[in-house]
């Protein structure tokens, strides 16, 4: 089998050619479509115009017809006894709520929040909690080269919480909290 190639064949390329009828292509006439315009937007403001001198429809009358109370078949029954005296009874009634009392630990509660190699670290630190408003306090350890930002004393485990969920709400985290030995 021999190998053709079906794709060209061997056409040569094909030379562009002018046709010459004696028939011209019919030319648009732009006028018509603009007449056509205009008419059709002179019939719809007629159009607006009639509908806006139309008279306006009569208000419908309403007749009513007197209402003759139903005669009842038998009595009502009377109302029902209300079971419950709520209505009178809680206005005056009053609720004794008893607190635990919270237990004061002799140790108090400290809170640090850092422990960095160089004091300006720490003074930052504590620059940035002292925008919150809280105090602290910048410790050097005995025979240690780290500086501790710690907060506290604490009487209540509480007050800590609070003062570190503020300084979370700034984004001043890691805090924790212990209790105190010296």
């Amino acid at each position: 089998m021999a190998n053709r190639d079906y794709v060209k064949r061997g056409r040569a390329p094909k030379k562009p050619t002018k046709k010459t009828s004696s028939r011209q292509a019919p030319r648009r006439k732009p006028w018509r479509s603009g007449l056509l315009a205009i008419l059709l937007l002179s019939g719809f403001g007629y159009g607006l115009y009639l509908l806006s001198n139309d008279p306006e429809p009569p208000a419908p009358t309403v007749v009513t017809k007197p209402k003759s109370k139903p005669k009842p078949s038998k009595p009502l029954p009377p109302p029902p006894e209300e079971k419950w005296d709520y209505v009178e009874t809680l206005p005056n009634r009053q609720v004794e709520v008893k607190a635990k009392e919270q237990k004061v630990s002799e140790i108090p509660y400290i809170m640090q929040c850092g422990a960095y190699k160089t004091l300006s670290q720490a003074e930052a630190r504590k620059l940035d909690i002292a925008f919150q408003g809280i105090n602290s306090k910048v410790r050097k350890k005995e025979n240690s080269s780290w500086f501790r930002v710690v907060l506290g004393p604490y009487k209540f485990k509480r007050d800590a919480e609070r003062d570190r969920h503020k300084l979370q709400r700034a984004k001043i985290e890691p805090c924790a909290i212990w209790k105190e030995t010296q």
